[in-house]
């Protein structure tokens, strides 16, 4: 076929339709890439500008004011917008202040989704130009030092269209009116508190109203609760109206690092969830066999479900995680479409019992459910019997080890007859080496492979083990994991 040049006419970007060059912007995902088209040609730049809906602000870009004024000039359909300031230091320049978010609110009128991240110089002050955002649906504010609950106030009484709310180590916002507000305005359906010092887990239950059209809820304690103490009003019995509400649509839920007891505090919403599809307990001290039997029986659609566990005081001086098989069980029995398990243990002394989950019941769980995606972190009681089971699993896809140190050459060796697997990872596992790999490579199944901080594992030895292999000697290594599962993944941003 003869090229458009040898029929005499060429063609360039200008002649091109403006379909076309849309659909090649949208192609390029890279800001980067997106800002070097825009030089190509005068049409691409007209149309990369139309069509540019989110920018990214960061350290460096001084003076705010004038950036945003040409930005928003620019781009005059920006929809979503970050400002993120980690890593910050005075030798950026200066950062976004409360006149820079004053002069934004008022040019960028098609904001739908804002994110503030390590602003220290916005206050309640600032938080106020918030309601100029008429169409603002979602608000993420990380690490912000100088906001209270009054600039959250304001917020909840200017943002009438607000649908997802995300507070992130905030640690001066404290007294919970805002979200009473938020909870009459009935308006939210995502509503993340993670890591704010001032804001236990008695505040979100003045949400009230507000749970029933609640769809996503998480609520993290910034540090590992070691005894059982209620000393606040919220649970007493002269307040039990607290807990007088439903959160049917609730789907995915996540509760981290918090304390109950008999149905006070969060974990009471573990009996009332009757939609659940996602679930993740981190080190939920006090929820027991009884309230995860409730919510399996209730939540039919459960899909997947994450859960960290550390050895607690149970039934009298029995010292152990307190899910058992018991609940293992009902999650088999009453959640045909589980797919997803994530299951770490910390604390755990391989020399005692104290994992309530046994391998014999593990393994049923894994063999009655669909389980395509499965997780096991420092499974001292799984070994290469377990592995053997799993290499039975029709459904499993992939799987991570991490700190597993049971498992040896002989497990790796079932594995490699798994019928579906094709994602591999294996972390902090010691007892494996060079020749378990192999076991596992011989079969030339894998489509990933990833090793990290296996001591007795070569680089050499993973060559060639999947089509795709990553190595990796530097990951976090055990005090690194240990601090993971006690304070978050954020740590030590905290």
């Amino acid at each position: 076929m003869r090229s458009p040049k040898h029929l005499g006419c060429a063609i360039s970007m200008e002649d091109l339709p403006e379909a076309l060059l849309g659909e090649i912007i949208k192609r390029l995902p890279m800001t980067s890439d997106l800002n070097s088209i825009s030089l190509v040609s005068k049409r691409l730049y007209t149309v990369e500008a139309e069509l540019r809906d989110t920018i990214y602000v960061g350290c460096g870009v001084s003076p705010v004011t004038l950036a945003l004024a040409s930005q928003c000039s620019r781009f005059r359909n920006l929809c979503k917008v970050e400002f993120n300031y980690s890593g910050w230091t005075p030798n950026h320049g200066m950062q976004l202040d409360n006149q820079d978010l004053r002069v934004f609110s008022s040019c960028c009128p098609s904001l739908m989704d804002l994110t503030l991240s390590f602003c220290s110089y916005i206050d309640d002050f600032g938080l106020g130009f918030l309601a100029c955002f008429r169409k603002l649906i979602s608000l993420r504010l990380k690490a912000l030092p100088e906001i209270t609950s009054a600039g959250l106030l304001s917020v909840a009484v200017g943002c009438k269209s607000l649908s997802a709310l995300y507070l992130m180590s905030c640690k001066n916002v404290g007294s919970v009116e805002w979200l009473e507000y938020l909870g009459k305005n009935g308006s939210l359906e995502e509503l993340v508190v993670e890591n704010c010092e001032k804001i236990d887990q008695f505040g979100p239950l003045a949400f009230g109203s507000g749970w029933m059209k609640l769809q996503k809820f998480e609520f993290r304690d910034c540090y590992l609760p070691l005894t059982f103490k209620f000393d606040g009003p919220s649970h007493m019995a002269g307040h039990q109206s607290r807990y007088d509400f439903c959160c049917d649509c609730l789907k995915d839920l996540t509760l981290a690092r918090i304390t109950t007891e008999a149905d006070i505090g969060l974990c009471c919403l573990l009996r009332k969830c009757k939609a659940l599809e996602n679930l993740s307990l981190y080190y939920a001290l006090g929820v027991h066999d009884n309230d995860m039997i409730m919510l399996a029986q209730n939540n039919r659609n459960l899909r997947s479900i994450s859960l960290m566990l550390t050895p607690q005081h149970c039934e009298g001086y029995v010292y152990r995680t307190s899910l058992t098989d018991d609940s293992l069980k009902a999650l088999a029995l009453s959640c045909p479409m589980l797919q997803s398990i994530e299951l770490t243990f910390f604390g755990c002394v391989p020399e005692y019992p104290e994992i309530g989950f046994t391998q014999k019941g593990l393994v049923m769980l894994i063999q009655s459910c669909p389980i395509r995606d499965l997780t096991l972190g420092g499974a001292d009681n799984f070994n290469d019997k377990g592995m053997k089971a799993l290499s039975c699993a029709q459904f499993l896809e992939s799987l991570k080890l991490v700190r597993c140190i049971a498992i040896t050459n002989a497990g790796m060796r079932h594995l490699a007859r798994s019928p579906s697997l094709i994602n591999l990872t294996l972390e902090l596992c010691d007892g494996l080496t060079d020749r378990g790999v192999a076991e596992v490579g011989r079969a030339r199944k894998l489509e990933s492979l990833t090793i990290g901080k296996c001591s007795r594992i070569s680089l050499e030895a993973v060559q060639g083990a999947a089509k795709t292999v990553h190595y990796t000697d530097d990951c976090p290594g055990y005090r690194e994991w240990v601090n993971c599962c006690v304070y978050g993944p954020d740590y030590p941003a905290l």
